[in-house]
């Protein structure tokens, strides 16, 4: 994002942000972020008390589940692509025919077997596209949109333009295929090819991260941890750009990532329809809910860009890589296998599950609209036609400057911690569900999502609790579901402007 230059390294009104827990290994004295050409704070009095010092490096999990984690998904998230593009596609959806493939022929010589070589098609479709979502990114009018203050004191400057170029490229991309200019079933046959070349692409593309971070930092938010594979699998930098107006992680994470996942289920609509001379009510719905979940998406943009994968993750394989590979393939799967398997659904059935989709992304969103307007009014937005209930939580930075934050504990925010997470897995599941149940592949997304989602609750509480734990203590007894609320559904923001999506 642009930084602006009367905001850099000034706090911003009415709103903080301190460091995630891994940087802080980087603000200590003679760490990365010391190194870093920052205006150096005035010396305190000698008989001023000092500030207390920065609390150890922690992370979420043990060091030894953190770093395993790290290798095991590094190593195996990769082949893991190709390895569900092949069970969906060619072996009919069944995990038993791919292991019976890999047992007959070895997992390495069975994995080089199913592999399919990148082609210039491939190559030609994602640069394409790409360049399509970069010139849309920089071109289309947005309004300007500030984000959280950084740790290092940045003000990122956002043009909000997600929804224009998501309508763009939907209208383009239909425009292509109605006028006979490019089939989009091209996409689907090539499918594997493009998995492929995305998987080895984006590795050179975090590579490319991972140098820049060391060489060229687009702002003091940057640093090294001193370990080389951390650095290249969490990143180098937490606000990496192109220039004055390219930001990288948003295009990375919205305009390439969730862009493909709508051009996809869009694709395999048209797939089916070219194969059987019509689209299945399965298919129907399935992509009626993800497209409305991805509208949904780019309608809240600019409140994405405030949550914890643009405001404390770093530009590196963990959200880069997994953007522009993990999302395309993973999350596209269920519409992916219904290509090949169309289900008669029936009206009744078929609309009883887009309506429960639906009101599962509305109550989604809605959860996120309420958490909006009380950061924006400063707590004093009515909630449910009512005064909203509220803790005032005070915290020390790393640095031991005192501050206070606004946590809302009524409307959803009331029942439990984290109860958007419960709408979104639950609307995961019900654009999964016309697939039905003769197959587990087109269910590995509605249970990689709750995980997902567990691990994000967990990080983001264990953040907090080293700041407010007496506070999130308030909170869980002020919320309607307690008990299993920690970490099932946990939710409410310890900090303003700070919490996941």
């Amino acid at each position: 994002p642009q930084i602006h230059p009367s905001l850099k390294n000034n706090r911003h009104p009415g709103r903080s942000t301190p460091p995630r827990e891994r940087d802080r290994e980087d603000s200590r004295p003679g760490g990365a972020m010391a190194k870093q050409k920052q205006q150096q704070p005035k010396p305190a009095p000698a008989d001023a008390d000092a500030a207390p010092p920065p609390p150890e490096f922690k992370t979420a999990h043990s060091p030894w589940f953190t770093y395993a984690s790290m290798v095991t998904l590094f190593t195996l998230c990769p082949p893991f692509v190709i390895l569900l593009w092949y069970t969906v596609v060619h072996a009919d959806g069944s995990v038993a025919r791919t292991y019976e493939h890999l047992r007959d022929r070895g997992i390495l010589e069975g994995l080089k077997a199913i592999w399919p070589m990148p082609t210039v098609v491939a190559g030609k479709i994602i640069l394409g596209f790409a360049l399509f979502e970069a010139a849309l990114q920089l071109l289309l009018p947005g309004k300007r949109f500030e984000g959280p203050i950084s740790p290092a004191g940045n003000v990122p400057v956002y043009k909000a333009n997600g929804l224009l170029a998501y309508a763009v490229t939907l209208v383009t991309y239909l425009s292509l295929w109605w006028f006979g200019i490019f089939n989009p079933a091209i996409v689907y046959d090539h499918l594997g090819e493009i998995y492929s070349a995305l998987v080895f692409g984006s590795l050179v593309f975090c590579l490319c991260l991972y140098i820049k971070g060391h060489v060229a930092p687009s702002s003091s938010d940057s640093g090294s941890s001193g370990n080389a594979f951390i650095d290249f699998y969490w990143g180098m930098e937490l606000y990496p750009r192109i220039g004055k107006h390219f930001d990288i992680k948003v295009f990375t994470n919205c305009r390439f990532g969730m862009m493909s996942w709508a051009v996809l289920a869009v694709t395999y609509c048209i797939k089916q329809y070219e194969m059987n001379g019509r689209v299945a009510d399965s298919m129907l719905v399935n992509t009626a809910l993800m497209l409305i979940y991805i509208t949904k998406f780019f309608w809240w943009e600019s409140g994405y860009w405030c949550t914890m994968d643009i405001a404390h993750d770093r530009a590196g394989f963990y959200i880069c890589w997994g953007c522009l590979v993990w999302v395309p393939s993973t999350y596209t799967s269920p519409g992916m296998y219904l290509v090949n398997h169309p289900v008669n659904l029936g009206p009744q059935l078929a609309i009883s599950i887009l309506l429960a989709g639906i009101l599962c992304i509305y109550i989604n969103y809605d959860c996120d609209r309420q958490r909006q307007e009380f950061r924006r009014t400063n707590g004093k937005a009515s909630v449910w036609g009512k005064a909203p209930s509220k803790i005032v939580a005070s915290y020390q930075t790393t640095k031991g400057e005192t501050k206070t934050s606004l946590l809302l504990t009524s409307g959803w925010w009331g029942f439990s911690r984290h109860f958007h997470y419960v709408p979104e897995i639950l609307a995961a599941f019900f654009w999964t569900v016309p697939a039905l149940f003769n197959h587990f592949m087109p269910y590995f997304y509605v249970i990689h999502l709750t995980i997902l989602l567990l691990d994000r609750a967990k990080r983001d509480d264990d953040r907090c609790s080293t700041k407010v734990r007496q506070v999130l203590e308030d909170v869980l007894q002020q919320s309607t579901i307690q008990g299993c609320s920690w970490y099932l559904l946990n939710g409410v923001l310890c900090n303003s402007g700070e919490e996941s999506n």
